[in-house]
């Protein structure tokens, strides 16, 4: 098996992209190139803010899919580590 990383990029206009990969300095390149996804390529330059590591990259896609569906604040007090906050950020419970 193939280890992976999830990785959350913040984009040039302030939002954050959340991906996978099995190489993370090659995909980052790829995105600070233009090439990475279409949102990254619109809104440049991008910012490695966090990343995972997982022994297989299903792991890792699971995660990315699971961040993926967070909102944008619960994503922040992922990025700023505050995981005590996560359970009280779920979509419907932010106040």
């Amino acid at each position: 098996m193939r280890s992976g990383y999830m990785y959350i990029l913040e984009c040039g206009n302030g939002s954050y992209y959340v991906g996978s990969t099995t190489n993370l300095e090659l995909r980052i390149r790829q995105h600070q190139a233009g090439v990475g996804a279409k949102h990254t390529a619109k809104n440049l330059p991008v910012e490695l803010v966090y990343h995972e590591f997982f022994q297989e990259i299903s792991q890792a896609y699971y995660r990315e899919k699971q961040v993926q569906g967070w909102g944008r604040m619960k994503k922040l007090a992922l990025i700023e580590g505050r995981l005590s906050d996560l359970p009280h950020l779920a979509k419907g419970k932010q106040t």
